[in-house]
């Protein structure tokens, strides 16, 4: 099991930032990395509420975590702080052994000195399956893809 640590500089304020870490549709839009879409099957908003996300390759050479092109996961959230903290647990849905286990994301938010927000990604538990150049480029891409959405035009 590896971590990932990733920090960005979001010019948007945390309450901002903070919904779009606990929408369904503003998730649907950012926390997918580049080359694939995302659908959102259940999102239950709450410490202890429930979610299941797919995440399918848009070239079919993608090879999926679940099936053929998709990688599958469900989790549920652990700890929402408003404008602060957001901690959620989640597993792959997959036969492949490499790819099992819990994964812990914490996403903290602090205020930056220009107005914006700080925020400060930690995945822990990552399966051996999954590269820590893969995870930290899919993080990367999801990020920026969160500021697109939450930065003023």
């Amino acid at each position: 099991m590896s971590s990932t640590r990733i920090t960005r500089r979001i010019k948007a304020p945390r309450a901002k930032v903070y919904a779009a870490l606990i929408d369904a549709e503003a998730i649907a839009k950012w926390k997918v990395p580049t080359g694939m879409t995302s659908h959102v099957h259940t999102f239950e908003a709450r410490e202890r509420g429930t979610f299941r996300i797919s995440l399918t390759y848009d070239a079919q050479t993608g090879t999926g975590k679940t099936s053929a092109h998709t990688d599958t996961y469900h989790g549920h959230f652990v700890q929402l702080v408003p404008n602060e903290r957001v901690v959620e647990v989640d597993e792959f849905e997959t036969a492949d052994p490499a790819m099992r286990g819990e994964m812990t994301i914490a996403i903290t938010l602090r205020d930056a000195d220009d107005g914006g927000t700080d925020l400060i990604a930690v995945h822990d538990g990552v399966p051996p399956g999954v590269s820590a150049a893969d995870n930290e480029a899919g993080w990367q891409s999801a990020l920026a893809r969160l500021a697109a959405l939450v930065e003023p035009d």
